[in-house]
């Protein structure tokens, strides 16, 4: 099936219809402090429901009208053909030719048969793939598979870069209180010896499991990685006398200490990993989408298999929600317009996601590949350049360590800065500081950081508690500081599931606005292929050297002056 070309959004009355919109309100005044005022029940009209997720989106520069303006948007760039395109494998990432199905990773068993793509049943082979996972996994957890010495894994390290990486990594942290079976996970992804050798640091190798996750088995950081992992784990294991050194033993210990993510059995089996003990995905299935396909094989050995089962539905309820509810009730829709809308017409360049739950300090990092790998373009999917500002630089810290930190910017600097706010009404860890609930302490923050950014402080406010005036100015804070607040029950694993596929729609619906391929990533390549042309001219290859530019070689010059090895 053709992709048709995109709609231009800017050529369109209901662009047209957003930015009479805006100008109207620039010229009334941004006030949230009045229209908080003028209408009692703006903050009803503002605020949704999606699976067991809250969010309030009366801190923004929005007036109610504004969401059917948003809508009309949606409607007219096509959102919903998209969508259903998006959903029923139509290949929507044309520069690649693929299909794009990573919300059939999540789909119930009862769904085979009923998404057949390119000759697939893809739910059935997803779910094919899962139970081999959860086999394998309940065999690490229960300790019928064991190292090469018979004892129990204790540790998994999961070995990739990228979406194989940072993912797994996120979900790790973020549901670490479901950790039940005394395993522990570690992660290796940058190709900096130090990684590799902080994240060995105190293991023991008869009890380790590695994961190596690459799709190819080419990836260069993940082989890389993985070989030297491979040195470490026979060198420790005949050091310890475990292993004996020889090759029949070598290779029964790379046997019991190695499995695979990866569809190339052929450079899985020259590894010296058995094909059997590889785990493979599709390619409808982009890197950044994959943590919950065969990428997350080290979350179900930590958490189990039906704790998996439970991240799953949770972006399935999403999944649901987003495709089956009405544009202008839709908070999925209504964010990823509201991105726009401040990316566009307020000229943002960055948005900040502050999460009010310790667990969730990789969530940041995890969103700016998601976001920033999908959406930073400046090329349509027809090949033509964009007719409008893309992308967000997203980034974030959790709170309250960003309030010591950054919040100064957000609060009292010269660019507008949209922040998503994110915290849970329950914790795992409940205490108390003398009477004092302490998540009830840290929620406090959560709460007050929104209200101190919508409404500010005046100065006649700061003159009344009786600050000299030559300081009033300092202590002034404006406001109308746009936040949006997401609010759940407590971060379980199918919270965590609905709010990354909560992301991922957000993140399609912007570029679809914009008239992205949201699902190719062209613009890492470059520094890639260039890296392995100037690795050999680092050392020793002159001719190499001479063939760079005169940075480079003066870089590589300073090198050689100073290496110590």
């Amino acid at each position: 099936m053709a992709i048709n070309p995109p709609v231009d959004a800017t050529k369109t009355p209901e662009w047209a219809a957003l930015q009479k919109h805006y100008d109207e309100l620039q010229a009334e005044g941004v006030s949230l402090k009045k229209w908080f005022a003028e209408d009692s029940e703006r903050v009803e009209k503002l605020s949704f429901e999606a699976g067991d997720l809250h969010f309030d989106l009366s801190k923004n520069l929005i007036k109610p009208e504004t969401l059917q303006l948003f809508a009309n948007l949606a409607k007219a760039v096509k959102l919903e053909e998209r969508t259903k395109a998006m959903y029923t494998g139509v290949h929507i990432n044309n520069t690649e030719d693929r299909a794009v199905l990573h919300t059939a990773l999540r789909r119930p068993a009862e769904d085979e048969g009923k998404y057949i793509v390119d000759g697939q049943d893809t739910v059935k082979d997803v779910r094919e793939v899962l139970g081999r996972i959860y086999a394998f996994a309940d065999k690490v957890r229960s300790g019928e598979w064991t190292g090469v010495t018979g004892k129990k894994i204790e540790t998994v390290v999961n070995i990739g870069i990228g979406g194989s990486d940072l993912g797994p990594v996120m979900v790790y942290e973020a549901l670490k209180p479901y950790a039940d079976a005394g395993i522990s996970a570690r992660y290796i992804s940058n190709i900096d010896p130090n990684d590799l050798a902080e994240k060995t640091k105190g293991l023991d190798p008869e009890t380790t499991l590695f994961i190596v996750v690459s799709k190819t088995f080419t990836t260069l950081e993940t082989l890389t990685n993985a070989r030297e992992a491979r040195t470490w784990l026979l060198e420790e294991l005949k050091a310890a006398g475990a292993i004996d050194g020889s090759d029949e033993k070598n290779a029964e210990a790379i046997k019991k200490h190695f499995v695979a993510v990866s569809t190339n059995l052929e450079k899985v089996a020259e590894f010296g990993i058995d094909p059997n003990n590889a785990f493979g995905f599709w390619n409808w299935v982009g890197g950044r989408y994959s943590v919950d396909a065969a990428v997350g094989t080290s979350l179900a050995v930590v958490f189990g298999p039906a704790r998996f089962e439970e991240f799953l539905h949770g972006f399935h309820e999403i999944d649901e929600y987003f495709a089956n509810t009405p544009f202008e009730k839709n908070v999925v829709v209504l964010l990823g317009m509201l991105n726009v809308w401040y990316r566009n017409f307020f000229k943002v360049a960055s948005h900040a996601v502050l999460p009010y739950d310790q667990y969730l300090h990789r969530f940041p990092a995890y969103l700016q590949q998601l976001t920033m790998e999908s959406n930073g373009k400046s090329v349509r999917w027809d090949g033509t350049p964009v007719t409008s500002e893309t992308g967000e630089i997203f980034w974030g810290e959790p709170g309250t360590n960003g309030q010591h930190a950054f919040y100064q910017l957000i609060h009292q600097g010269t660019q507008l800065i949209p922040a998503d706010f994110i915290a849970f009404v329950n914790t795992p860890n409940p205490t108390k500081d003398g009477d004092q609930d302490v998540h009830e302490l840290f929620l406090g923050n959560y709460f007050a950081q929104t209200k101190a950014l919508a409404f500010g402080k005046t100065a006649d406010e700061v003159r009344a508690e009786g600050t000299p005036e030559e300081i009033v100015p300092a202590r002034v804070f404006t406001g109308n500081r746009p936040t949006t607040s997401i609010f759940g029950v407590a971060l379980t694993p199918f919270a965590l599931g609905e709010l990354i596929a909560l992301y991922e729609h957000i993140t399609f619906v912007e570029g679809t606005v914009w008239g992205l391929d949201s699902y190719d990533q062209w613009g890492v390549e470059l520094g890639k292929q260039l890296a392995k042309q100037i690795t050999p001219a680092i050392s020793k290859d002159d001719e190499a050297l001479a063939a760079q530019d005169a940075s480079t070689q003066s870089l590589i010059k300073f090198y050689r002056a100073h290496r110590e090895f």
